[in-house]
């Protein structure tokens, strides 16, 4: 289909999307649930900050009705529908584009990482933020900004999208929390007893890994982007901040980084272990069939049908012959007590 062509890419939302309008400046702050596009209008032109928020992002109508009101790009709207976007940002002069990528965990599946593309547009005097579901990933900052605590109300628009991408920043230590925890709990089970299921765990946390670094590696380059443009629209009092969070996203590719090494080298351990214990195993059998080898020949020797054999009419032969194969058993294994085989 041609670029700008608006089709939704993702997991369907259950329920209708949901716009919330959050108006403020230093002195007053104002939140409303809308049902309409429409209603945003008047909060365009306004001095005050307009933060909107929307959850659930498969309504299409909704997204062309956003656009026409604040000028956005169909491209802008094409890739807020495909949620398959890496980290990214665009300066389309008027307002810019944010691409994120945020992580969860659910109760009923604690071993799988959620990923969710979380869109913002910063524009002149607003910003517009885009989930694929509701959560409560931004409901601290709302309530920063109705306690008119810090410098939220005091600051403009761009200090909101800080604030966002820092929450989501954030968000990503708690996950490595989680697998660090993981990692720690298998590795403990690898040294322990190394199985094939301590091997599929192993397995599953490297995809996890690889699944957050495609994620982390991006956002390094748009929190640099957003440092170096040159917009209006992000005041140099901002840059400080912009910095912080690409300390902490550095922060998060060093983990991220460390614990791909730490997973490396458990692969490496469980397959030490499985190669050891294979050769314990067969030492064992070795010895074994070691030992038996001579009582095998003597019993072979012995088990031969000629008439004329010197011992075979001996009274005592027979005992003789388990008295030497068990002298012979009892001086190899001392043998192989003092080469430390054993």
């Amino acid at each position: 289909m041609p670029p700008g062509s608006l089709i939704h890419i993702g997991e369907t939302c259950s329920v209708k999307p949901k716009i919330t309008v959050l108006d403020y400046d230093e002195t007053q702050s104002y939140e409303k649930e809308i049902e309409t596009i429409a209603e945003c209008r008047p909060f365009k032109d306004q001095k005050t900050v307009t933060w909107i928020n929307i959850d659930c992002i498969h309504d299409i109508q909704i997204l062309e009705q956003l656009g026409n009101v604040f000028a956005l790009h169909p491209l802008t709207l094409e890739d807020i529908l495909n949620t398959d976007q890496r980290p990214k940002m665009e300066d389309f002069g008027e307002y810019i584009y944010i691409v994120l990528k945020t992580f969860s965990t659910s109760d009923d599946q604690p071993d799988e990482i959620a990923s969710e593309q979380i869109s913002i547009i910063l524009g002149s005097g607003f910003v517009i933020s885009f989930r694929e579901k509701e959560t409560d990933l931004f409901k601290p900052i709302k309530e920063r900004i109705k306690a008119g605590k810090g410098r939220l109300r005091k600051s403009g628009a761009d200090y909101l999208v800080y604030a966002l991408m820092d929450v989501v920043v954030d968000n990503y230590f708690g996950i490595l929390e989680k697998l660090g925890e993981k990692i720690d709990l298998t590795e403990e089970f690898l040294v322990k007893n190394p199985s094939t299921e301590t091997l599929n765990a192993i397995q599953h946390l490297k995809r996890e890994m690889l699944f957050l670094r495609k994620s982390v590696w991006p956002l390094r380059e748009t929190i640099s982007g957003l440092e170096r443009v040159e917009s209006p629209l992000i005041h140099k009092s901002t840059g400080i901040f912009l910095r912080d969070i690409y300390d902490h996203t550095i922060q998060v590719i060093d983990t991220v980084e460390t614990y791909r090494d730490m997973l490396s080298g458990m692969l490496d351990i469980y397959l030490s272990s499985i190669s050891n214990r294979l050769n314990e195993v067969m030492k064992v059998l070795t010895i074994i069939a070691t030992i038996f080898m001579p009582l095998t020949f003597i019993a072979g020797v012995y088990g031969m049908n000629f008439k004329y054999m010197p011992e075979l009419e001996w009274h005592w032969g027979y005992f003789m012959v388990w008295a030497l194969m068990i002298i012979i058993s009892v001086l190899m294994l001392f043998y192989f007590k003092k080469r430390k085989w054993l």
